[in-house]
Formats: C-alpha cells, structure tokens, sequence
C-alpha cells in the first residue's frame, strides 16, 4: 500500500514537470520575477534586502499554490480519470493528497533556489532564525496548496479557475506588504489583505520569534480550506 502511494506520488510529480502551464507556475515566472524584480527592488532600496528572500518565496509560494496546484485536480476530476479511479476502486482522496505532496515538494525546491541564489546575486539579507524560518516556509506552503486544493475541488471548468485564482492570487500579492509596506496603504486595503494567506505568511517568515497572533489566521484559513475541501471531495464522490 505504502509503495503504491509513493509512486502515485512521484508519478504526480513527473506529470508536473511535463505540464508546462503548472511547470511555468511553480518555476518559470517566480523565479524569473525574482531574477528581475530582485536586481530592481536591490537597487532603489537597498533595506529591501532585508526580506527579499522572504518577499520573493511568497510571490513564488502564492503563484504556484493558487495559479498551479488547482489545475492538476480540475484536469482529473474534470475528465475520464475520475471513472477509472472510482473502476479500478481507488479513493478518490488519493489523487489530492498526491498532488498536495508533489505541489509541496516543487514549491520547497524553488523557495530553496531562491533563499541560496538572493544572498549570490543580491546580496539579501538570510533570516536570523534558520530553524523558525523553515518552519514558517512549511506552514506556509501548506496553508496555500489547501486553498487550492479547495479551488481546484470547488471549481470545474478550467476557464473559471483561471479567473478565480486569479482574483485570489493578484490582491494577495498587491496588498501583503511584499513590494511595498502596508502602511502605505489606505486603511480598507490594509484590513483587506489580512484575509489572504500571503499577509501572514510574510509576516510569519519575518518574524525572529514564534507568534501565535500570526500563527491563528493561517490556522483558520487552513481549517476553512480543509471543510470546504472534504465537502467538495464526498460531492464529487456521489457523482
């Protein structure tokens, strides 16, 4: 059962890299943005290296996890693969637990290629708390593959996923304080950004000591994303 499951898994991961609309989400465009928007944020404010790293792995993070990671789980509960699971007697949880695995794993190999490559070619700052900063970095990837595992089990068609995570992933990225500090912004949109994930997870990666205040919004946002995944999950079971 155990090799069974692990090959699901790293065949989900090959199937990724072979996608090359999920492959640019989760490499391509985050570190490209990276490579050109840390030289620019580098050079206009040198205190920008500070958090480059953190600023770059959430951008990095949130595009693959919401733009990404949903598109595998529409792609087979959207087609005939779903038939074959339910044929050849498979949970149909499997297939989402083994893209969840295979998102996180790409998701960690890139926020690592960035913590090594920005402190090379920018001379950003590394976080002072190695071991609460890859805590942070886990929870954080966690928490956003949950949304979209909720966006890809809640949304059929592929055109409206686009457009949905799209809406999520734009303002998340705009207003979490990762290009620009958020006090610059007018109250409603400081308040606003606090229901995305992105906020926190900067805030969190950040952070030199452990914060519980940080912690409980991302707790909240995983349990909504796991209640709505679980319900979406026994629905498509029953169809």
């Amino acid at each position: 059962m155990m090799n069974a499951f692990l090959y699901g898994v790293a065949l989900q991961w090959k199937l990724d890299l072979r996608n090359k609309g999920i492959l640019l989400s989760y490499y391509i465009v985050p570190l490209v943005f990276f490579a050109f928007m840390g030289g620019i944020l580098s050079s206009i404010n040198p205190q920008a290296k500070d958090n480059l790293i953190q600023s770059m792995t959430v951008f990095g993070i949130s595009m693959g996890a919401i733009l990404g990671a949903p598109v595998s789980l529409v792609e087979l509960y959207g087609s005939e693969i779903k038939k074959a699971y339910k044929v050849g007697g498979i949970p149909l949880w499997i297939a989402v637990i083994n893209n969840f695995i295979a998102a996180f794993v790409h998701l960690f190999i890139m926020s690592l290629l960035i913590y090594f490559i920005a402190p090379l070619a920018f001379g950003a700052k590394t976080p002072n708390n190695l071991a609460l900063y890859f805590l942070a970095l886990g929870i954080f990837i966690i928490v956003n593959l949950l949304v979209g595992t909720a966006l890809g089990l809640l949304i059929k068609s592929p055109s409206k996923l686009t457009m949905v995570s799209q809406f999520i992933f734009l303002p998340s990225i705009m207003l979490a304080g990762i290009m620009f500090p958020v006090s610059l912004l007018p109250k409603f949109l400081e308040n606003l950004g606090k229901i995305f994930p992105a906020t926190w997870g900067f805030k969190l990666m950040n952070s030199d000591v452990f914060d519980a205040k940080i912690i409980i919004p991302l707790a909240v946002i995983m349990l909504i994303s796991i209640v709505i995944s679980g319900y979406q999950l026994s629905k498509i079971s029953l169809e």
